[in-house]
């Protein structure tokens, strides 16, 4: 009889069990970045762990929703939520079953370390996109290939690694702002340290043209 295979979510919150948050308790410099230069609105985290983007959005006003399978990412969020005095409606659920797509209603969304494999990352790149309102943004930061063999974190496996080249078609409806892979040194907790190889993409959806949902190539 074959061994089940193992729950991802029983990763996470072992991973996020711990008093210490994993990823620090600070937003990701590129999100931050990228947020600060819109005016608040309707935001949804994917794969949000710990909270440190939504509690960051969140004071800056944003109506932030997160979503994450891990019942400890959730706990730890809420309470530096509390801790800073915002709110967030944090759901737990599996991003791969689309529960969380709402068309056209999101003024941003962030996908921050949401390493998936190649059939769901297709799936939920095409929700995320449809999601966005008319002007709504979407701001991404992943590992690329090249950080196979950094000591910073990501995936160990290739096929969940992104690059720009992979990216771009997952978000054909919408338009590339930027879709780059470059070297960073990455200061987020323990688990993210040192140098590291990464894939930013900002995407806008067009403000009046209606939104083409592509079917994914699996």
């Amino acid at each position: 009889m074959e061994a089940a295979a193992p729950n991802p979510a029983d990763f996470w919150d072992a991973r996020y069990e711990a008093e210490a948050y994993a990823y620090g308790t600070e937003p990701n410099a590129y999100f931050r970045r990228q947020l600060g230069a819109l005016p608040p609105g309707r935001l949804l985290l994917l794969a949000e762990g710990e909270g440190r983007n939504a509690v960051y959005a969140a004071q800056q006003g944003w109506q932030v929703t997160a979503v994450d399978f891990s019942d400890e990412g959730r706990a730890k969020a809420l309470r530096l939520a509390a801790s800073r005095g915002v709110r967030l409606d944090y759901q737990v659920a599996d991003l791969t079953a689309l529960h969380w797509q709402r068309p056209g209603y999101y003024d941003a969304i962030g996908l921050i370390y949401a390493h998936l494999p190649p059939a769901d990352r297709q799936a939920v790149h095409a929700a995320a996109a449809a999601s966005l309102a008319p002007s709504g943004h979407l701001v991404l930061e992943a590992f690329s290939p090249r950080q196979l063999g950094l000591a910073s974190g990501g995936p160990r496996a290739a096929e969940l690694l992104y690059e720009p080249a992979l990216l771009a078609p997952d978000f054909a409806g919408l338009t590339l702002l930027e879709n780059e892979e470059l070297r960073v040194v990455l200061h987020e907790g323990s688990f993210h340290a040192g140098p590291a190889s990464v894939v930013r993409l900002l995407a806008r959806r067009p403000a009046s043209e209606p939104y083409t949902e592509l079917t994914p190539l699996i």
